[in-house]
């Protein structure tokens, strides 16, 4: 719905391709506990209060294994996911060194104007945090989703800055450049709340989103459609997976 063209991606579950959960194992042989630990995500997870389960110590690995098991040249990431691809590197780099040149080196594809989304507290949108604005959420219950996006308490009369905010970031995602520059004017003039700032982000997504929603309502209506697509894109990632698998059982 949101324009991926399943002819030239392949989009399916995870779950469909076992394979994952079996090189994740086969990793974690060639992997250092302490390593794991140095890792950024899970230690400002677990200073939160995340419980430290393995899962959560391992997840790099999982990660890695979603990665190397199609034979990845480049990955697209976020800078915030930069140690996660430097981990799958390293891991591939030491089963490489042990059982000889089985697993492709990945690259980051780092895009410099790709935006961190913030979530309804400011920092980054997290499900696990819970912060998060689901994306095709519409109508009153956005409505009050939205009205969760925490603010300062300057006073609706005097001026804001518009590069501290998170109503701003959120708008900049959705808006014109016009539309964003007439919100940061009003900011700086004062007698301008973050209530009609959350009423402008909403109108905008409302209005950028309108073409997702509606494919998004057509497909939900063909759901023998989006099941088909699934299945056939998951034996097409699936041969894939068994091919690199054969190498490493090989190996």
């Amino acid at each position: 719905a949101a324009g991926i063209d399943p002819d030239r991606a392949t989009l399916f579950r995870q779950s469909a391709v076992p394979e994952v959960c079996e090189l994740q194992w086969i990793l974690q042989n060639v992997v250092n506990v302490g390593f794991l630990q140095m890792g950024h995500s899970y230690k400002d997870k677990v200073a939160k209060g995340v419980p430290p389960s393995s899962a959560l110590l391992c997840y790099p690995v999982l990660m890695a294994a979603d990665i190397l098991l199609y034979d990845a040249d480049e990955v697209p990431v976020g800078k915030d996911q930069q140690q996660h691809l430097e981990f799958t590197r390293q891991f591939a780099r030491s089963f490489n060194h042990r059982y000889g040149e089985v697993f492709r080196m990945p690259d980051a594809m780092i895009s410099e104007s790709a935006a961190v989304v913030p979530g309804l507290d400011g920092t980054k949108m997290s499900k696990s945090v819970g912060n998060t604005i689901p994306l095709f959420l519409e109508g009153k219950p956005l409505k009050k989703r939205l009205g969760k996006i925490v603010t300062d308490a300057t006073p609706l009369e005097e001026p804001k800055d518009p590069n501290d905010c998170t109503i701003i970031k959120l708008y900049r995602l959705f808006a014109s450049d016009a539309q964003v520059a007439e919100m940061e004017s009003s900011y700086r003039a004062g007698n301008y709340g973050y209530g009609h700032a959350k009423v402008a982000l909403k109108e905008a997504m409302d209005e950028h989103l309108a073409p997702l929603r509606e494919r998004r309502a057509e497909l939900l209506a063909e759901p023998d459609k989006v099941e088909a697509i699934l299945t056939d894109a998951a034996q097409r990632a699936r041969a894939r997976a068994q091919a690199v698998m054969q190498r490493v059982r090989q190996a």
